[in-house]
């Protein structure tokens, strides 16, 4: 292996062989803790430490860096007490995540470490997140990466690099290529010859670097990294390295050959640097030993505090309160006269009132820019915002929600629009495992709102029609707004965007243009978990919310006889369960109406509560009502007969003759 330490002095050479052995003389601390059993999984790095180091030892302490599980020199090269992390993986409480979490599954605004998710790819694109928020800011930080060879495979690989490249966003890139993803070896995983070659692709620059020789990480990093902070843009780099052990110590090395294995160790980044230093005259024995022990000295001491720390006590209120951040709304009310406009005016109005309000809020969606969006609610607001703040995007609704997260850790706001509400399925895996987790696991916002133009009503198909509420309000750590009114819309709206939480927000198509309203001019908030009380009657409650609103309306119109209670929901998560209780308690019949179709949807949820709180107050079954089990249908005729609009009619005739 050749080393060339170029202008390096003595001690930086000694520095960087500190910050070597240390997660080395780490790993050797817990493969001897896994065999006596006081340590139950651990992911090795041994083999690969240049790389970590490296990068960590290049970047600012103020500069993110996103590491993986195997990236141990990153959070020692930030200098994290060894205790704490000791404590992270025994799940005690001096660790990272309360003990929710395992391994290096966490982040640390502390540290300016933000960890992974066993789906590897999303944080890809929360790195283009947190330099897209340094890009605006203009403040010249890079953002460091992690992935593997294996997770190169993953769309979200693609959609973050290209994110990458067509915003110019200062972003480091890394491959540690070490020759297996679990099990599976690189020519199961790609054809090309370099990953690195897939930069072409993107326009990116690229290189490969010798993984496992410390100097060359470190000095050709160095060159790369004040290159990006003079000319920020995203680099793609490959590490050549190899994984000594195994995927994570339980499985083994068995499916590697053995010739493979002795090559890598003749290359090990640890024993070759100590050669050369000694061969360079920098590093005697007498110092490598002191060096060596001073650092396990160390090691030992916080091995034994973690280890003297009490385990966790089960506490039901701290792991219900830590779901969300916790957020006091703030009521503003409206001081202006209202005018008469549409819900979609409406939504329009307020999202614009925010960017006003939030210098820190920037939007993104396809199409949202010059064209203003599908449904024209962004028009104009390039040439009042500017594109920095109102951004087109690829068709990568994945990599964007993932966007959004990086853009929260790094101090703004972002609302993002599906084009469609049922193209948030290419963007799910971030949204339920990503942002509606990140604050429990490690007490990190997702200051995200995820706007869902849904419904049916329109003629649009299978793929332009959805209301799948149902798929978020089962999700722990989200919030679910879907009002069904102008005034509301703008008014949860502005809440939204408020919340430090995650907020699903649906909007359905066919009211955006058929429902007029007075709506103040000015700005104002409403409350989450508050439903509307939109008619008082003492025969039977109505429960529902969006379009299903209206045609509970129109049915009451038609039957004046009935005196209902009409309860407006509003949100779905929070669920106002209060106002729901009341009224049945009141009325002793209740019928819920949705738009979804009724197995798994939210009125099957509110009808087991019903059940369960007000069985005694009932007169009569708990009745619901949703659209057919099919997908929606495109034509007139079969759309009308899919939706549930006649049948409600019935079944609230049914239930008022009980």
């Amino acid at each position: 292996m050749n080393f060339d330490r170029k202008q390096l002095t003595n001690e930086q050479l000694l520095d960087l062989y500190t910050k070597l052995i240390k997660p080395r003389l780490i790993e050797e601390k817990m493969l001897i803790l896994i065999r006596q059993g006081k340590v139950s999984k651990w992911f090795s790095g041994i083999g690969q430490e240049a790389i970590a180091v490296g990068v960590t030892a290049v970047l600012d302490k103020d500069e993110y860096i996103l590491p993986m599980h195997r990236n141990l020199g990153v959070f020692t090269g930030r200098d994290i007490p060894l205790y704490r992390l000791f404590s992270q993986w025994q799940g005690k409480a001096n660790g990272f995540t309360k003990g929710r979490d395992r391994s290096f599954h966490f982040g640390t605004q502390e540290f300016k470490i933000i960890g992974m998710i066993s789906h590897l790819g999303p944080q890809l694109g929360v790195a283009d997140g947190i330099a897209l928020a340094n890009t605006l800011s203009n403040n010249g930080k890079v953002t460091a990466v992690f992935t593997g060879e294996g997770a190169t495979s993953e769309g979200d690989f693609h959609e973050a690099l290209n994110i990458a490249a067509v915003w110019d966003l200062p972003v480091l890139f890394i491959i540690e290529n070490n020759g297996y993803g679990l099990s599976t070896p690189t020519n199961e995983q790609y054809r090309c010859e370099n990953l690195a070659d897939k930069g072409i692709g993107y326009g990116m620059e690229s290189h490969i670097i010798d993984g496992n020789n410390i100097l060359e990480v470190y000095t050709q990093l160095s060159d790369i990294v004040a290159s990006m902070r003079q000319n920020p843009r995203p680099v793609l780099l490959e590490f050549k390295t190899f994984r000594m052990r195994g995927h994570e110590e339980a499985s083994g090395t068995k499916y590697v050959p053995q010739e493979l294995m002795d090559m890598w160790a003749i290359k090990d980044p640890v024993d070759n640097y100590r050669n050369y230093l000694k061969a360079e005259g920098v590093l005697t024995d007498e110092q490598d030993d002191a060096m060596r022990s001073e650092l396990k000295k160390e090691i030992d001491e916080h091995y034994q505090q973690a280890s003297a720390e009490p385990a966790i006590v089960a506490s039901l209120s701290e792991e219900l309160n830590d779901v969300y951040k916790p957020y006091q709304f703030e009521e503003v009310k409206a001081s202006s006269e209202a005018e008469n406009i549409r819900m979609i005016d409406a939504i329009s109005q307020g999202l614009r009132q925010s960017m006003e309000r939030h210098e820190n809020l920037v939007i993104m969606g396809q199409d949202i820019a010059e064209y203003g969006g599908a449904f024209k609610i962004t028009e104009g607001f390039v040439k009042e915002f500017g594109k920095g703040r109102v951004r087109n995007t690829p068709i990568c609704e994945s990599a964007i929600v993932s966007t959004g997260m990086g853009l929260s850790i790094n101090g703004y706001k972002s609302v993002i629009e599906m084009q469609f509400a049922d193209f948030v399925s290419t963007g799910f895996n971030p949204i339920v495992n990503y942002l509606a987790k990140v604050h429990y696991r490690w007490q990190e916002k997702a200051d995200v709102v995820v706007r869902m133009p849904c419904g049916a009503g329109v003629q649009a198909g299978p793929f332009h029609s959805q209301t799948n509420e149902a798929w978020f309000t089962k999700t722990p750590g989200l919030k679910v707004v879907y009002p069904a009114f102008p005034y509301d819309a703008k008014g949860l709206l502005a809440t939204a965007i408020n919340d430090p939480n995650p907020v699903m927000f649906f909007e359905h198509k066919a009211l955006y243009r058929s429902i007029y309203q007075d709506v103040p001019k000015d700005y104002y908030t409403l409350p989450f978990g508050k439903a509307s009380l939109l008619k008082e009657g003492e025969d039977v409650t109505i429960i529902s919310f969006g379009a299903g609103v209206h045609w509970a309306l129109e049915t009451l119109d038609k039957n004046p006889d009935i005196k209902a209670d009409l309860v407006d929901l509003r949100t779905l998560q929070p669920l106002d369960t209060e106002a729901i209780f009341k009224s049945v308690k009141k009325t002793g019949k209740v019928i819920i109406l949705q738009e979804d179709t009724l197995f798994g949807g939210v009125a099957s949820d509110i009808s087991a509560m019903i059940m369960e709180e007000c069985f005694e107050y009932l007169d009569a079954p708990v009745k619901r009502v949703g659209s057919l089990e099919s997908a929606i249908p495109f034509t007139k005729a079969l759309e009308d007969q899919y939706l549930p609009k006649q049948r409600f009619e019935t079944a609230l005739a049914e239930l008022m003759a009980y």
